[in-house]
């Protein structure tokens, strides 16, 4: 809950209020599921749940128990059924962190160094922090964990003070991977890593780390031993070093490189700067060459946006015309095929021009003194022949050869079609091949018959005659086109 007034962000003592209530009546029923829930929904206002958390965690009748349920869903792996939010580790920190003073011991002499956890809880805990250790080999070791989901594990076995001799490995290994999270330091302490810190902080200081180095020397006790301030200024340096390869690879590419470039570099001074205010060494340390570095990059971040907003708004009346009219004059193409009102295709060539006939040409069969006509009066067929005064007829006289295409009662016969095709393509029909007269002659016949050649007896109405008997013995000799 936001206050209206006043800081944006910053609870009110009223919002506070409602919030610690809100807690303890969670803990007093000892809903763990509600808790996490409550706790999930209320992320920006971690600093409010982080100092109202401890004292309404007291109010649990088992509050090692209360809190091993809250996590129990997420930690030590998730089993929700539905991963919405993706990631709760840092729900799990939030409480597991609360929970230590929650179980510190009430004698000031023995705190928190021994938390009073039952032993079946205690063993609970140790199981989970196994469950935590086999998924995460499973998944290729502490290198493809989470930042959040280790940094859960560790602050799971500090406040249960479940940490064993042989996992130290283990422990280190994870606090030098992830010692730029602010609560690493204190952890390894917890952990037993304190006879192992000054090995841990040449190990940072070797990886250039130099930051993480003095948070870790100040949290050991080591500052004596490894000074602050040369290891600060040793990791400006190195950052400059970074950030100038880093503009120089990626100089020739786009502006978000030298925009990321800028951003790492305004990051290190400002952790630097927060770093000598919190450990009070600016009369060692001055900041004002820092705030002035750091105002200077934020300005020409600034004007870099600026200029880039210009470049892409500037020198442009209106939107681009993406589509270009052909040279050839053809037409447009249409802007999406998808606004057409029907699903034809629709192309962006000139139509292809039709061509008509010429009335100074003939037709398809026009008349010829040396070729057999089409088509000769037949009984069956009707004639080809069309009166046309401007075009000449399928079927006209020929006077030096015979017409060959007779009657035929045939099926394949097909009648044609019309004689006269003018400026249209003639219609797709398949005629008769007409053999010319030398090729004819080969074959034994000489010229066109119009009745059968051997006649049938008068009682079976012959074989010309439509009917389909026959008793001469012998096999009627059909049509020429039959054998074609």
């Amino acid at each position: 809950m936001a206050s209206s007034g006043g800081d944006k962000g910053v609870p009110s003592d009223a919002d506070a209020a409602g919030l610690a209530e809100n807690l303890r009546a969670l803990c007093v029923r000892m809903d763990s599921a509600a808790f996490l829930g409550f706790v999930v929904a209320r992320r920006k206002e971690a600093d409010a749940l982080r100092a109202e958390m401890p004292p309404a965690l007291k109010c649990c009748v088992d509050p090692a128990k209360f809190v091993m349920d809250a996590v129990a869903d997420v930690f030590p792996v998730d089993r929700r059924e539905v991963k919405n939010p993706a990631d709760l580790a840092w729900a799990c920190v939030l409480i597991l962190e609360a929970a230590v003073p929650a179980l510190a011991d009430p004698d000031p002499e023995i705190g928190a160094a021994r938390p009073l956890v039952p032993r079946a809880a205690r063993e609970r805990a140790r199981g989970m922090a196994r469950e935590w250790k086999e998924a995460v080999e499973k998944k290729g070791g502490v290198e493809g964990a989470k930042p959040s989901d280790a940094h859960a594990f560790l602050q799971h076995v500090a406040t249960f003070a479940v940490a064993e001799r042989e996992d130290r490995p283990l422990y280190r290994k994870i606090v030098v991977s992830f010692s730029w999270r602010r609560q690493m330091p204190r952890l390894a302490i917890t952990l037993g890593l304190e006879e192992e810190m000054a090995d841990i902080i040449e190990e940072l200081i070797a990886k250039r780390q130099q930051l993480d180095a003095v948070n870790f020397a100040y949290e050991a006790g080591l500052q004596e031993k490894f000074a602050p301030v040369p290891l600060l200024k040793s990791y400006l340096e190195d950052s400059k070093k970074a950030s100038s390869t880093a503009s120089d690879t990626s100089s020739a590419s786009s502006g978000q490189s030298g925009s990321n470039v800028n951003k790492k570099e305004q990051s290190a001074l400002r952790a630097v700067i927060k770093c000598v205010e919190d450990r009070k060494l600016e009369a060692k340390f001055p900041l004002e060459d820092l705030r002035k570095q750091l105002e200077e990059l934020e300005k020409a971040k600034t004007e870099k946006k600026k200029a880039a907003s210009s470049s892409s708004s500037g020198g442009s009346s209106g939107p681009a015309n993406k589509r270009i009219r052909a040279s050839n004059g053809g037409p447009m193409p249409p802007a999406k095929a998808g606004r057409l009102t029907s699903n034809a295709c629709v192309s962006s060539f000139p139509a292809p021009a039709t061509f008509a006939r010429s009335p100074s040409h003939t037709s398809y069969a026009t008349t010829s003194p040396s070729h057999t006509s089409y088509a000769t009066p037949s009984p069956s067929h009707t004639s080809y022949t069309t009166p046309s005064p401007s075009y000449a007829s399928y079927a006209t006289a020929s006077p030096s050869h015979t017409s060959y295409a007779t009657a035929s009662p045939y099926p394949y016969d097909r009648p044609a079609g019309h004689g006269l095709y003018c400026n249209q393509s003639p219609p797709a029909i398949r005629e008769p091949y007409v053999y010319p007269a030398k090729e004819v002659a080969n074959v034994g016949i000489g010229m066109p018959y119009s009745a059968p050649p051997m006649s049938y007896p008068a009682p079976y109405g012959g074989y010309g005659n439509g009917m389909g008997a026959y008793n001469n013995g012998m096999a009627p000799a059909f049509h020429q086109a039959y054998y074609r």
